[in-house]
């Protein structure tokens, strides 16, 4: 009887979500006999995108190089004091759970608004620049960081950390030796992986005036140089291949 509970409960389940898919779809218009339009699409791009306007290549790379930076130090950044909240919102650190709940809280909260809008906020107090596209990745990745990586601090293997204990070590000697060498490899593929995401949100934060290849990218298409915004969208295409060999390659040395 309570597995014929269980799966009527589970069709019950699969049914609510297709309906719910039913009624997205139609508030989202979505009608797959629109992609048979596509073709004007690329009809467009190939008419107006091609050939590319390599003189601006060299502008774009100067300016990919800014993106570059705001990314890394807004999630290097993120990657340091969400690791020092971490270790406080992972809920095996002895800590009172009050303290445990508000740091939750608080990294819910951060994460929770998109880097546009900590851009958004900063621009009026901070003015326009790449310092305001760092601040903004460098928020919504501690708030991200820290609860990944708090979560990888629970998951943590048990053993190492109970034979620390066992011989005499405390709370510091197990998370130095027993935690850290543990979760390490999994901290270098979520920060290539924030860091991948960081490129592609700093370009959208050029659009606020962020200042790299964004904004570049955010002028031409305002003008309707569309050839030069093909080779800025090259570029962009470069840069996050490259990130992602580079991720790749270092996952493959640690773990």
């Amino acid at each position: 009887m309570p597995n014929r509970f269980a799966q009527v409960r589970k069709w019950w389940l699969w049914l609510a979500l297709l309906a719910l898919l039913v009624w997205s779809m139609g508030a989202t218009e979505f009608d797959l006999t629109q992609l048979l339009h596509l073709g004007t699409t690329f009809s467009f791009i190939t008419e107006n995108w091609l050939p590319p306007q390599w003189n601006v290549l060299g502008e774009a790379l100067s300016n990919s190089l800014i993106t570059l930076q705001i990314a890394f130090v807004g999630t290097s950044f993120g990657l340091v004091f969400g690791l020092l909240f971490s270790f406080i919102t992972a809920r095996t650190t002895p800590v009172p759970r009050w303290m445990h709940t508000l740091l939750r809280t608080l990294l819910s909260f951060i994460r929770s608004v998109p880097e546009i809008v900590w851009g958004l906020l900063f621009v009026p107090t901070l003015g326009l620049g790449p310092f305001v596209g760092v601040v903004a990745i460098l928020l919504h990745n501690v708030g991200v960081l820290g609860k990944l990586i708090a979560e990888l601090i629970e998951a943590a293997e048990k053993g190492p950390q109970e034979a620390i204990i066992a011989t005499g070590g405390n709370r510091l000697h197990v998370l130095r030796f027993a935690v850290l060498p543990d979760i390490l490899p999994n901290i270098y593929s979520q920060y290539f992986y924030r860091l991948e995401v960081a490129i592609r949100t700093s370009l959208v934060l050029g659009f606020i005036g962020a200042g790299g290849l964004g904004n570049m990218l955010f002028l031409d298409f305002k003008v309707f140089e569309y050839q030069a915004v093909a080779v800025e969208v090259l570029v962009i295409m470069l840069l996050v291949v490259l990130i992602d060999t580079i991720g790749g390659y270092v996952r493959k040395r640690t773990i």
